[in-house]
């Protein structure tokens, strides 16, 4: 059975769709607090548990350990939050994960998706960020066969993807956003969501170099900032073409985060 809503019904609903427990916090979460201030229904879905994310614990333990993090990071931003579907190292464009992330797209029927970028350091994250967005286009096809069964609907959606991290993709170019979002006035929220993840001071320091992870955090956003939004702290973003999704003109993020919006300098 198809759902015939056509048209956005005032109320928004914005997803932040990631691939691992804390790439929303480091990339995405500004903006999603904003849209909770801005009277949106915010939810939160990491599409692999985290696995392999430490240095500590095993697979099991760690994918356990992660999901209370990610739930309390939820919590903290105010946030429906959604179980992973999927291993670490386990994303795959493939047939059987995009039924399953399209049955989440469909239940929660978002007006607004915020994804990682289409280019990033590894394919855990490009692999969300093709899932997440072609998801999205499945949303309105009645006959496609979601895991478990959804059904479809017409809703518009407007796609947006973040920065890559360390804002250049996998040959070390740099990716520009297409406008700013100004994210100064909930840095310290961000910094509280991102510090629930306290198995990731270890891993990211031995992996990664990051002696502070929250700090890294703000250190890219400043960068945007300085580089892009002409503020103190921003977050970049890159819409999706708007075809099979809504019409051209709708800009629902744009729309109600237009008192912090910064088009690219």
């Amino acid at each position: 059975m198809e759902q015939t809503d056509n048209k956005p019904d005032g109320h928004l609903i914005a997803l932040a769709m990631a691939a691992h427990p804390d790439d929303i916090e480091f990339m995405m979460s500004g903006t999603l607090l904003l849209l909770k201030q801005a009277g949106a229904e915010i939810h939160i879905c990491n599409l692999a548990n985290g696995c392999y994310g430490s240095q500590v614990y095993g697979k099991e333990e760690a994918a356990r350990v992660r999901a209370l993090e990610a739930q309390e990071a939820a919590r903290v931003a105010g946030a429906v939050w959604h179980p992973s579907l999927f291993d670490d190292v386990g994303l795959y464009y493939d047939a059987a994960s995009l039924a399953k992330v399209s049955a989440v797209i469909r239940e929660i029927r978002p007006d607004i998706l915020l994804t990682l970028s289409r280019y990033d350091y590894m394919e855990d994250h490009e692999y969300a960020s093709r899932l997440a967005s072609s998801a999205a286009f499945n949303r309105c096809l009645p006959s496609y066969v979601t895991d478990p069964p959804r059904p479809s609907s017409n809703k518009p959606v407007a796609v947006y993807h973040s920065l890559p991290h360390a804002l250049m993709d996998m040959q070390r170019m740099p990716v520009t956003p297409e406008f700013c979002i100004d994210v100064g006035s909930v840095m310290a929220q961000r910094r509280a969501m991102l510090a629930c993840h306290t198995s990731q001071r270890e891993w990211l320091d031995a992996t990664q170099g990051m002696g502070s992870y929250v700090e890294s955090m703000a250190d890219a956003a400043r960068e945007v900032g300085r580089r892009y939004g002409g503020c103190e702290f921003a977050e970049g973003w890159r819409r999706h073409n708007h075809m099979g999704y809504c019409a051209s003109d709708y800009a629902p993020l744009e729309t109600a985060l237009a008192p912090f919006l910064k088009q690219t300098k």
